[in-house]
Order: C-alpha cells, then sequence, then structure tokens
C-alpha cells in the first residue's frame, strides 16, 4: 500500500498524462459531438502519448469487457457511460469525462464533469460543489488522518449544500494495478476506518446528486439515478503527504495539451 520512491516517479507522469489527457478532451465537449468522437479523440491522444487506455477491455469479474477508452456519463448517468455514436451531446447537458491512461505500468485516473455549452445556474452550482467535495477530501489526505474522517468531511459538505452522495461506488489505491486497497468511500464517521501513511495512493471521486441517491444499472457497466435528475463527480489520483497531499492528476487547463 505505500508506494516505493520509483513508483511515485512513474505515477507522477502517469497522473501528469491523465490531467493532460482531460484538458485536451474539453475542447470538444460541445453541443454535437459524439461521445464515441470524445472516444477516438482520447485513444489517439493516448496512443500519441505512448500510453494505453485502462478501461479499454477492462473486465470487473463477471462483466463483460467494457467498449471504449474512456467513461462518458451524461446528466443521470451515475458512472461507467459508454462512448458511443448514437449518444449526442446535446445544449445544457452536463457530462463526467473519466480518464485512465497507462503509462510505463502506472494508471493516472481523473474526472471532471463539463457543462454542455450553456447550462442552468442548478447545474452549474452541482458541479461546483461536487468539485469542492473532492477539494475537500484532498487536503484531509494526509499522514495520520482516518478514512472516516475524510468521507465523513465530504458527506456533511454534500449536504450542507443540499445534496446527497451516491454510496455504491468509492475510490480506490491505485498505482501498477488499476483497482486496489483501500477503498476510498466518501462517506464515513471520523476517526474510523485505515489510518493514512505518507506515500499511500489512492483516488478520491465523490459522485452528487440532489434527492433520493438510488440507483439502478441498465446493462452491465452503466448506472443510472433512478428519480432521473442530475448527477456529477469529480475525481483525482492524490498521493498522501506527512503534511499535505500531492494531486498526481492536476494541471491547469492553460497548459500545452499536446
Amino acid at each position: 500500500m505505500i508506494a516505493t520512491a520509483d513508483d511515485i516517479i512513474g505515477m507522477r507522469a502517469a497522473g501528469k498524462a491523465a490531467a493532460r489527457l482531460l484538458n485536451y478532451l474539453e475542447q470538444y465537449i460541445r453541443p454535437g459531438t459524439s461521445t464515441g468522437q470524445l472516444d477516438r479523440a482520447a485513444a489517439e491522444w493516448t496512443s500519441d502519448a505512448g500510453a494505453w487506455s485502462a478501461p479499454f477491455g477492462y473486465s470487473n469479474g463477471s462483466k463483460k469487457p467494457f467498449p471504449g477508452h474512456i467513461c462518458t456519463s451524461i446528466n443521470e448517468m451515475v458512472c461507467h457511460g459508454i462512448p458511443s455514436d448514437a449518444v449526442i451531446l446535446k445544449e445544457g447537458d452536463i457530462v463526467n469525462i473519466d480518464v485512465t491512461p497507462v503509462l510505463n505500468g502506472y494508471h493516472g485516473d481523473t474526472s471532471r464533469t463539463f457543462p454542455v455549452g450553456k447550462c442552468s445556474a442548478d447545474s452549474l452550482r452541482l458541479i461546483d460543489v461536487t468539485e469542492e467535495c473532492l477539494q475537500i477530501g484532498v487536503a484531509l489526505a494526509v499522514e495520520g488522518e482516518f478514512l472516516g474522517t475524510i468521507g465523513h468531511a465530504i458527506e456533511l459538505h454534500a449536504i450542507s449544500r443540499g445534496y446527497s452522495i451516491i454510496r455504491e461506488f468509492t475510490g480506490h489505491g491505485i498505482g501498477r494495478k488499476f483497482h486496489t486497497q483501500p477503498y476510498v468511500t466518501h462517506y464515513g464517521t471520523p476517526n474510523t476506518g485505515i489510518r493514512l501513511k505518507a506515500g499511500m495512493v489512492f483516488t478520491i471521486e465523490p459522485i452528487l446528486c440532489k434527492g433520493d441517491p438510488s440507483i439502478r444499472f441498465i446493462n452491465e457497466w452503466e448506472a443510472t439515478l433512478k428519480s432521473g435528475g442530475l448527477t456529477a463527480q469529480a475525481e483525482h489520483t492524490v498521493l498522501v503527504g506527512k503534511d499535505d497531499a500531492e494531486i498526481l492528476t492536476y494541471e491547469s487547463s492553460t497548459a500545452s495539451d499536446n
């Protein structure tokens, strides 16, 4: 569970690639673009970067292999949205793009929810509060803190802003493997669970909605909100430090993504 010095170098490079890929895809997020187009753009960028896409062909237990290079989850789609040329982004949609390029054997995992064209104030607020929840969790990812405290702080902030946490999906350890311990819930009890040590690497990825957070699966991968309301997710891969966390999957969107 503790990354070596070489692991950290590898994870920094993979995280930077993930951040650059997400920033690169932002330019294509507009009305009229299909999620299949986004997937092909991601696949091409990833290959050019000397990496490969962890989601493509990924199989989890008895599930069929995932057919996309990225996940594209629109509006009520909670997560694991499958890219398709039949799914077209529309004005006012919100879409979460989840990318995981693998560079030199290391996974960089990040996601962000984007507005498509002009969105309602309610949609934009949901995106903003989801990002706030992520940043609250990141700020607590320091040596000596408990995972339960992180989850509690995330859910407390969501509730204080009038939102619910979708509990079925968690963050996870990551490195040479895609999903490992520790599994990071976005709810919890303070001072419970695993106590963090410097060198741990995991994702924090809360999913928020308004009202009832009940979900249903429509196929082997895609989960939607039963109410049909909007959901938003935000994710970073973080490295636990002695005094603060390092976000491995951040780069300003104004930087060059080529």
